[in-house]
């Protein structure tokens, strides 16, 4: 196997990054330039209600921004460990390498990282992305790397996940992703109402849809946790790799439950102390300056002054004859 300026001449380019890739990254970016957008304008705001703009408006979009930004990454599930493993089919030759599983909602990545890197006078260093989203082909996947003459580490984890493979994990993983993601855009739905609702004058009503939010983010988790339901050795020597929940899975339970724990406190104070309510969400100076508006009223002091006219049952009518 040779190179060509670092790359294997038969080898698709380029390959997907098992955690952070372009899509992840224009979703990170997209959600911090409207973070700063909105900071942009505190200094503009008076007093305490800095501090209360500051905490809505990251709070608000760290929660927008982690529904959107877990669908793309490929950590949901990890499982990772070192072995001594062949490297290629039909060949004896041997190399100690380092291999990762990665699964996310959209498919899977497969790592190989050599230890060291140099080995069999190559530079071993794979990340393989395995696709079961929407108009993806997995098994066209896994035969096009059959066909590119991927290492076999490589082929014989991805082969697990295959749809003819007999641990049945292509369907679980398939369907507990298409439906985990399915749930996270209803959350995200939830998470956009909730935001109009915490506008208007009785913020209970967004406490109520940021509790909507969080318990379709736990829905979420849920059904990704689905495809757990089937169990598949994946043995390399003594070494095997065993599924754990991975930063996503996690980072997608923490804004759940902090969406409990927004939601709650909302409705609490909204029973308990609703002054404090209305400052946090800067209502009462908006209903001060109304009623300021509507208490300013002049009155003429001449007409003030003036009696009352009689009223009609006081009047009489007098018919006098010529």
């Amino acid at each position: 196997m040779t190179l060509f300026d670092g790359i294997y001449p038969f080898y698709p380019q380029p390959r997907k990054p098992f955690v952070f890739d372009v899509d992840t990254i224009v979703v990170i970016i997209v959600f911090l330039v409207i973070a700063f957008s909105f900071l942009l304008i505190l200094p503009g705001i008076r007093g305490r209600a800095r501090l209360y703009w500051l905490f809505r408006v990251i709070a608000s979009l760290f929660i927008g921004g982690v529904i959107v930004a877990v669908h793309f990454t490929s950590d949901w599930e990890r499982a990772q460990g070192t072995a001594t493993t062949t490297y290629k089919s039909f060949s004896p030759a041997k190399v100690h390498a380092e291999i990762g599983l990665h699964v996310g909602l959209a498919g899977l990545n497969v790592t190989l990282v050599g230890s060291p890197v140099e080995q069999l006078n190559e530079t071993i260093n794979y990340n393989e992305h395995f696709s079961w989203w929407f108009g993806a082909n997995y098994d066209n996947d896994f035969d096009e790397g059959l066909e590119h003459g991927l290492p076999s580490p490589i082929l014989y984890v991805a082969e697990k996940f295959t749809g003819d493979s007999p641990c049945g994990l292509h369907h679980l993983y398939r369907m507990a992703g298409h439906y985990a993601s399915a749930t996270l855009w209803v959350a995200f739905c939830a998470w956009l109402v909730s935001n109009m609702l915490f506008s208007m004058p009785v913020p209970v009503y967004g406490g109520y849809m940021t509790l909507v939010t969080g318990s379709f983010l736990i829905f979420a988790l849920l059904s990704f946790s689905t495809g757990r339901s089937a169990s598949c050795v994946i043995q390399f020597g003594p070494t095997s790799l065993q599924l754990a929940y991975g930063a996503s899975f996690w980072l997608t339970l923490a804004t759940g439950l902090l969406c409990f724990l927004i939601g709650a406190v909302v409705i609490t104070l909204h029973y308990t102390c609703p002054d404090l309510l209305k400052a946090f969400f800067d209502l009462c100076e908006d209903e001060e300056e109304e009623e300021g508006m509507l208490g300013e009223v002049y009155i003429n002091p001449h007409y003030a002054r003036t009696k009352a006219a009689p009223s009609p049952a006081n009047l009489r009518l007098t018919i006098m004859d010529s």
